[in-house]
C-alpha cells in the first residue's frame, strides 16, 4: 500500500489530504481531507480575484498540510510520496502550492510528483468507486468542460470540449447578471427550484451539430436579453428571476445530457467489447441536482452507471490529487514541477480545438 500527501493550491480552495491505496487494485482510502475555501474572501468582488487568492493560499498552506496529517494520523515519516497540482490554475496560487510541496521534500527527502488538477477530478472515480479503465467521463466545472475517455494515468482521450465558456463560469455570470451573489451555481440552483423552466425560450446551443463540443457564451447572452427585456418592460419580479433560473438550468442539462449520450456512443464504438461500464461525471458542476438527475437517467437508458463522486469530493480538494499522484508515482509519472497556468489534460493533438490568446485551453 502506499500512502501519499496532496496538495491543491489552483484556485480558491486550499487544500491537502492523505491517501492510501494500491493504484494496481484501484479505489483508494482517504485518511484526512482538509479544505480551506475562500468564498467569504471573493464574495464582495463577484468572483475569484488571484492577488487574494495567492496570499490566502501562502497564510493556509501550512495549516492544511499540518491539520491532513494530524487528522489522518500520519507524519512525513509515513508518507511515501508528496503530490502537488502544478496547473491547470491561477499562478500565484500555483506557485504556493508548489513551494510549499518543494519545502516539504526538502527536509523530509520525499520524491515529488506534479499532478494535472484535471487528472486529479478524472481519477477521482478510481479513488471513490474502483472504477477500471478505460471509462468514459464528464468532467464540468467552472473553469472546464471536457468529455473524455480516462485510459489510465496521463491517457486521456478529449473527444469533446468548449469553445468558450466552462458551464460553471455561465453559471456564474447569470448569477452575476441576475445579482444573485457569489458563488453562482449554488444560487442559480437554489432560485431555480420555484422556476418554470419551460416559460422562456432559451437555446440550446451545438446540438445540431455534430460531435461532443459544447458552447455555453450564447445562452448566456440569451439570459442577459431576457433580463433587459424585462427590466425595460418594468422590471424583473422573483417569479421572474427563478423562471429564468430554471430556464437556464433546464438547458444546461439539456445540453451537457445531450452531448453525454454522444460521447457513451462514441466509447461503444472505440471499445465494442467493453461490457457494462461506468459513465464518470466530475467536477464542481457535478453536485448540481438537475444535472446529476439528468445524466443518471441517461446512463441508465444508455446502459451506463453513473459514477458521481461524493458532493464533497465535487468541489477541488487535496484527496483527488494525493490520488493522482499515487497512480502516477506508482507508473513512473513524476512530471515536471513548473507552475502551468494553461495545461492541457488530454493526449490527442489539439487540432481545430479553441485554444484561447494564451495557449491551449484544456
Amino acid at each position: 500500500m502506499t500512502t501519499v500527501l496532496g496538495i491543491e493550491s489552483s484556485c480558491d480552495e486550499t487544500a491537502a489530504a492523505v491517501v492510501r491505496g494500491d493504484a494496481a487494485a484501484g479505489r483508494g482510502q482517504i485518511l484526512s481531507n482538509v479544505v480551506f475555501d475562500q468564498m467569504d474572501l471573493h464574495a464582495a468582488y463577484g468572483g475569484v480575484v488571484p492577488e487574494i487568492a495567492a496570499r490566502a493560499h501562502a497564510e493556509k498552506l501550512d495549516v492544511a498540510v499540518a491539520q491532513a496529517l494530524e487528522e489522518a494520523s500520519v507524519s512525513l515519516r509515513d508518507v511515501d510520496a508528496i503530490a502537488v497540482t502544478v496547473g491547470p490554475g491561477l499562478i500565484g496560487g500555483l506557485v504556493a502550492g508548489i513551494a510549499c510541496a518543494q519545502g516539504l521534500s526538502l527536509g523530509s527527502g520525499l520524491p515529488l510528483v506534479a499532478v494535472n488538477h484535471l487528472e486529479g477530478h478524472a481519477l477521482t472515480p478510481r479513488l471513490t468507486d474502483g472504477l477500471a479503465y478505460p471509462y468514459p467521463m464528464l468532467l464540468v466545472s467552472g473553469g472546464h468542460c471536457l468529455f473524455l475517455i480516462v485510459r489510465g494515468p496521463g491517457q486521456h482521450e478529449r473527444i469533446g470540449t468548449t469553445i468558450d465558456d466552462a458551464p460553471g463560469e455561465a453559471f456564474d455570470k447569470v448569477a452575476k447578471l441576475l445579482d444573485l451573489g457569489f458563488p453562482g451555481g449554488p444560487r442559480v440552483e437554489t432560485v431555480a427550484k420555484d422556476g418554470d423552466p419551460a416559460r422562456f425560450a432559451l437555446p440550446r446551443p451545438l446540438m445540431d451539430r455534430p460531435g461532443c463540443d459544447v458552447s455555453f457564451s450564447g445562452l448566456k447572452t440569451a439570459v442577459r436579453v431576457v433580463r433587459d427585456d424585462l427590466v425595460a418592460g418594468g422590471g424583473m419580479t422573483d417569479r421572474d428571476i427563478a423562471d429564468l433560473c430554471a430556464g437556464f438550468q433546464a438547458a444546461t442539462r439539456d445540453v451537457l445530457v445531450g452531448k453525454s449520450r454522444r460521447a457513451m456512443a462514441h466509447f461503444r464504438a472505440v471499445f465494442p467489447d467493453a461490457g457494462p461500464a461506468g459513465f464518470a461525471i466530475a467536477g464542481g458542476v457535478a453536485a448540481n441536482g438537475t444535472l446529476r438527475a439528468g445524466l443518471e437517467t441517461l446512463a441508465q437508458d444508455e446502459g451506463f452507471e453513473a459514477v458521481f463522486p461524493p458532493l464533497e469530493l465535487c468541489t477541488d480538494n487535496g484527496a483527488m490529487i494525493a490520488w493522482a499522484g499515487l497512480e502516477r508515482f506508482a507508473a513512473g509519472l513524476t512530471g515536471d514541477l513548473v507552475p502551468k497556468p494553461r495545461f492541457p489534460v488530454a493526449t490527442n493533438p489539439l487540432t481545430g480545438v479553441w485554444t484561447g490568446k494564451r495557449g491551449a485551453k484544456v
